[in-house]
């Protein structure tokens, strides 16, 4: 049988340590359900981009009015959609604005920078569940044509420093080291 678009993606990516290796575990089992993008199930899959601005050394991240912090930008498949690139691309260019977001470093070939399941507090109408977020990095070459998709969900622009400062420990941490290592091995 031929695997999905989810499971391609999983199959080429090398977890680095034991917690991205479970992570990635729950994330083959639930890529191999009927519907591994489904809202209504207590984990479900998500796709994200760290958008970068490769010339600047910057990334992009936005108010998460919800969660009250700053993230990267991606969410959830609309029904019908089953390609976690496309999905985190939407997804970025709906959160940011860039109509020109390309994969990052390489332009023909998406690959995962993480994945990490993360819990999601309850908030009405939904009870607490769990993401498992694949990541992908993603540049821009107009970073002055970033818009916050609302008033009250704000983009910035910041360097890696400032970045790590506003996100604290946690996966997303992660995450930012990755992309800046990536642009300090392939700057531009």
């Amino acid at each position: 049988m031929t695997p999905t678009l989810l499971e391609a993606a999983l199959a080429r990516f090398e977890p680095a340590g034991a917690g991205e290796e479970a992570d990635l575990a729950r994330l083959r089992a639930l890529a191999a359900t009927p519907d591994p993008w489904d809202r209504r199930q207590p984990l479900h899959v998500t796709a994200s981009a760290l958008v970068l601005h490769p010339p600047s050394a910057r990334v992009l991240l936005r108010w998460h009015e919800r969660l009250g912090r700053w993230l990267h930008v991606g969410g959830h498949g609309d029904p019908g959609e089953a390609d976690p690139f496309a999905i985190a691309l939407r997804e970025a260019g709906e959160e940011t604005g860039l109509d020109d977001l390309v994969p990052w470093p390489d332009r023909e070939d998406p690959a995962l920078v993480q994945i990490a399941v993360v819990d999601v507090p309850a908030r009405a109408p939904e009870p607490a569940h769990h993401h498992a977020d694949i990541r992908y990095l993603m540049a821009t070459a107009t970073p002055e044509q970033a818009r916050a998709e609302s008033p009250t969900t704000p983009v910035r622009w910041l360097d890696f420093d400032e970045a790590l400062e506003l996100v604290g420990t946690d996966n997303l941490a992660e995450a930012l080291r990755r992309a800046r290592d990536a642009l300090t091995r392939r700057p531009g």
